[in-house]
């Protein structure tokens, strides 16, 4: 059975949200799924996004009952807007940023370590657990209003942001298969899925404002990380084109890190009446000031909120402690240290106050996302040439961006960078809250019936790490060298071969294959070998430990190959290792889903 519908899906850290439109319209109509959710125990009603929380029950029949769903029955977990609001009451029971822990590679993420430090004996569910639990609602949902449309015979596009690495986008889509989505979905960048949405917006009117040797900046804040675009439009056979050009480093800042500073800040208040928090209560602090932020910062927020936290200490079981907070102050905080005055030169401080740390989320050390924008753009300067022009154009997405304060601040740094010169911001309808969704859907529906198309192939170089031969040195591994395998740029659907001299591959005995990618080395080719490189300039992705086994009967412990790379139609990254002799191959996948341009 053909599809009949294009479903995009945001799978988002802080709501997720899925939009549609139908295959057998002529023209990509966009519509949002109203998403029927627990916004309190026994209470049910639609919204049109789905909250990114999970609030594991104590147990016991009374509380399953509460969560009851339409098409669930005693759970002993709830997801959405209820989880949400359990959050600062019951942080060590709720599951928040599962899509930060997914890009984590220094945790298992298959195991069960969410909520973060909770205490000993209580439940937790792994990042990987969390993620299927909020796209198994959305598919729930969509079933229970599209019965006779099976989710997994329709056309999904699934987003992620640009700064996943290879381990993060397969993680995600195994969430999603185990959700019940079909292994054909396609995982597309939200920073592209953004443009999508102001594309679908702007009708055939997008060429009106935008025309060739124009640059377009995506510039993305969400809850959990900061993505960096860049889109340019060029002309192709007299029509105009969009073309990703560059994508950011991973930056773990965001929405998360701007509770995380009003908490603290917060929390300073209440130390002046007198009261020291405990570890519970500034985890239900942080979750308080998220929702104090939305509010506050709204453009008709009010200009105070009352923030309460619930009372441990023997004076005030039963009781809370309450202090106010200003909505000036809140702007200015979060200004001053997201969106700071800096020049174009400046770099992000990349200084720690211990040589230790604990194995939480690594978030940025610098959280001055003015000062990461600023390093983003002098290094496409400095990689296309000294005189590359400045960015033309510039599209907002992501909640952060809801605030109009927020949005200003951040011009009024461009304005300074490039005076006259400073980019515009695209016209046109772009709801910061649905874009993602909307632009997936979009993306989806001219896939199938076809549209324009932003193309750019993958954003990074990828890399294997070759073991280089010598004498060994007790206690000191061998040198490294870093084989091309993979260039910037490198389309769906194309191959190629890496040319090197001969290179051992380990077979018959467990191995580890490692795998690193660049956005800073566009120019390096397949076969180029990088003996020395800075941790700026090659990132490692997680590594692949299996056993090859030969047909053969090789009587050495490891057989002369060289390498072909690929990258599917799926984007995944297939590395074949052929016999240079008798031409038998062995492929390792290392699933670099999507980085290539969908």
């Amino acid at each position: 059975m053909s599809a009949r519908y294009a479903i995009g899906i945001d799978l988002g850290t802080t709501n997720s949200v899925l939009a549609f439109a139908s295959l057998e319209s002529d023209t990509p109509l966009v519509e949002l799924l109203s998403i029927p959710q627990l916004v309190a125990p026994q209470t049910l009603e639609r919204r049109e996004s789905l909250p990114s929380f999970l609030y594991l029950a104590r147990g016991g029949e009374t509380e399953a009952q509460e969560f009851d769903l339409p098409w669930a029955e005693s759970r002993d977990f709830a997801v959405g807007e209820v989880a949400r609001s359990q959050s600062s009451e019951n942080p060590d029971r709720t599951v928040g940023t599962a899509k930060s822990w997914l890009c984590h590679s220094r945790v298992d993420r298959h195991q069960a370590i969410l909520p973060w430090k909770a205490p000993v004996n209580m439940v937790q569910i792994s990042p990987v657990t969390a993620s299927q639990r909020y796209l198994e609602h959305l598919v729930a949902a969509w079933t229970q209003a599209f019965p006779d449309a099976p989710i997994a015979q329709q056309q999904i596009v699934l987003t992620v942001p640009a700064s996943f690495d290879a381990s993060a986008r397969e993680l995600t889509r195994e969430a999603a298969l185990s959700a019940g989505l079909p292994a054909s979905l396609v995982l597309l960048e939200e920073p592209q899925a953004a443009t999508y949405a102001w594309l679908s917006s702007s009708g055939d009117d997008w060429r009106k404002s935008l025309t060739a040797g124009d640059r377009l900046l995506v510039c993305d804040v969400g809850g959990g990380t900061t993505d960096l675009t860049l889109v340019a439009a060029g002309a192709e056979d007299g029509d105009l084109q969009l073309r990703r050009q560059a994508v950011g480093n991973h930056l773990l800042v965001g929405g998360d890190n701007m509770d995380l500073t009003l908490a603290y800040h917060v929390s300073e208040l209440f130390r002046e009446k007198g009261t020291d928090l405990d570890p519970w209560q500034s985890v239900s602090l942080w979750h308080s000031c998220r929702a104090a932020k939305e509010t506050l910062l709204a453009a008709d927020g009010a200009e105070t909120q009352t923030i309460s936290v619930a009372g441990r200490g023997s004076r005030l079981v039963g009781g809370s402690v309450s202090v106010e907070v200003h909505r000036e102050d809140v702007a200015r905080i979060l200004v001053d240290g997201f969106f700071p005055e800096c020049d174009i030169t400046d770099q992000p401080s990349r200084q720690r106050v211990s040589g230790f740390q604990e194995i939480g989320l690594p978030y940025e050390a610098d959280t001055a996302i003015t000062r990461h924008l600023a390093a983003f753009l002098q290094r496409q300067t400095e990689e296309d040439s000294p005189d590359s022009p400045a960015p033309t154009h510039l599209l907002f997405n992501g909640g952060v961006f809801k605030s109009d304060r927020l949005q200003q601040a951040l011009l009024d740094r461009l304005s300074h960078w490039y005076g006259d010169a400073a980019p515009r911001i695209l016209g046109g309808t772009h709801d910061l809250d649905y874009a993602v969704g909307r632009g997936a859907a979009y993306y989806a529906w001219t896939s199938q019936r076809g549209g324009i198309r932003i193309r750019g192939g993958t954003p990074r170089s990828y890399y294997v790490g070759v073991e280089t031969a010598g004498l060994a040195i007790p206690g000191t591994p061998r040198p490294m060298s870093a084989l091309c395998v993979v260039p910037h740029g490198m389309e769906e659907g194309t191959e190629a071969d890496v040319p090197s001299e001969e290179i051992g591959l380990v077979i018959g005995e467990s191995a580890g294959f490692r795998i690193f990618s660049s956005s800073s080395r566009p120019d390096d080719v397949p076969g180029d070998k990088l003996l020395h490189w800075s941790p700026d300039e090659l990132v490692e992705t997680d590594s692949m430990e299996t056993t090859l086994n030969s047909d053969g009967d090789e009587g050495d412990d490891y057989v002369p190959v060289r390498f072909q790379s690929r990258i599917t139609e799926l984007g995944i990254f297939e590395l074949s290792c052929v016999h240079t002799t008798t031409g038998e191959s062995w492929k390792l996948e290392f699933s670099v889903r999507d980085d290539a341009e969908v």
